[in-house]
């Protein structure tokens, strides 16, 4: 009889795995059960549904009530793959000795698991929270996570909604007062424009959002570093990573999109976000292993920068353990959210970067991810 492996996914910060029809992780559950099938791997994928923007602690503690609930009680085979700051559950969740809560045998369940890896996960941190700690900030963060979900539901945002967004970021820090408000309007659009069944499943979504943001703060370099200062690696366990790169906007990338109006309001948000992730302190970045130096320099040509980073995460706070693979990529689209259309499902991207990121990629992305932990398998 063959072994039965569990594989958990974990979003990330406001992630959602399931929301009605719309699916976080759809596309890597579809591909990794055919992958994990030509390893000969009986392999059970589980999408874990987590709170948006709980404090790490409070995550990790879901996810492990999902590990204990869903497992069974044999001793078979755990991996768990994190997106984000869904890697940082994980790591807290493994850790040797977490206090996660009364009632929940941490131990026995950790002591399964054989393979963590993280995704674009700010492992030291990202300048962006500090930015999404402020008024403004915590609305762009609503409207960006609602406009994700949107894009996932219809395919594309609306111009008219992208042009007034575009137009607000590129005066945002003069109109500060004025830009929260019209932030505020632009989310009850395109809540407006969805069905009352949805309607109300978002605002229940965003009502838990708003009643615990803790995870904000955590991630920021400080939070980080103390983060990083009481977790500790477990031996047993086999950690890798994905690490991205986006190309940095410019007027070339600009050009490169064309007459696409879509493209080029969207490339205008795009390179805001990235411009405010540029502020990594150089000190709060990973010291690169010469095995994680090597990966690096083999994938991007050079070894990154503090201001490099995908849109979200910079590049050099997501190494954490062996690099599986770097690609240039922006944050999104690792989990499948970049454009194709003639795949089936689509493939749906409502922030175009310029990344180049396509099926091939991602497919070859995590088959490296699948032959990384399919090599965990007992002899």
């Amino acid at each position: 009889m063959r072994e039965s492996h569990r594989i958990f996914l974990v979003p990330g910060f406001f992630g959602f795995a399931n929301l009605g029809e719309l699916l976080y992780f759809s596309h890597v559950c579809e591909f990794l059960s055919e992958v994990f099938a030509e390893h000969g791997m009986h392999a059970e994928i589980i999408p874990v549904h987590t709170f948006p923007t709980a404090s790490i602690r409070e995550r990790a503690r879901r996810l492990l009530e999902v590990v204990s609930e869903t497992a069974g009680h044999d001793d078979g085979p755990i991996h768990i793959i994190g997106h984000s700051s869904g890697g940082l559950d994980v790591r807290l969740m493994v850790s040797p000795h977490a206090q996660l809560g009364e009632g929940l045998d941490v131990e026995r369940l950790a002591s399964r698991v054989r393979t963590v890896v993280t995704l674009a996960t700010p492992h030291h941190g990202t300048p962006l929270a500090t930015y999404f700690n402020t008024m403004f900030g915590s609305r762009i963060l609503r409207l960006m996570s609602l406009s994700t979900m949107y894009v996932l539901r219809y395919g594309r945002l609306p111009l008219s909604f992208l042009l007034k967004l575009g137009g607000l970021l590129a005066r945002a820090d003069s109109l500060l007062r004025r830009a929260n408000g019209v932030l505020d309007q632009l989310f009850t659009q395109l809540l407006s424009d969805l069905s009352e069944d949805r309607h109300r499943a978002l605002t229940s979504f965003f009502n838990e959002v708003s009643g615990d943001q803790s995870l904000i703060g955590q991630l920021t370099p400080e939070g980080l570093d103390l983060f990083n200062a009481g977790t500790v690696d477990r031996p047993s366990i086999r950690y890798g990573c994905v690490v991205t790169m986006a190309k940095q906007p410019t007027m070339r990338t600009r050009l490169s999109l064309g007459p696409d109006l879509y493209g080029q309001v969207t490339h205008t948000a795009f390179a805001w976000l990235y411009r405010r992730n540029s502020d990594m302190p150089p000190n709060r970045v990973a010291r690169l292993t010469p095995k994680q130096s090597m990966k690096l320099r083999a994938s991007f040509g050079r070894i990154p920068t503090p201001e490099d980073n995908d849109g979200i995460v910079p590049t050099l706070s997501q190494p954490w353990g062996e690099v599986i693979t770097a690609v240039q990529a922006d944050h999104l689209d690792i989990i499948g959210h970049f454009d194709d259309r003639a795949h089936y499902p689509p493939h749906y991207d409502w922030l175009v970067t310029g990344s180049g990121f396509d099926r091939r990629r991602f497919e070859r992305l995590w088959s490296n991810v699948a032959a990384f932990i399919a090599e965990q398998r007992r002899s």
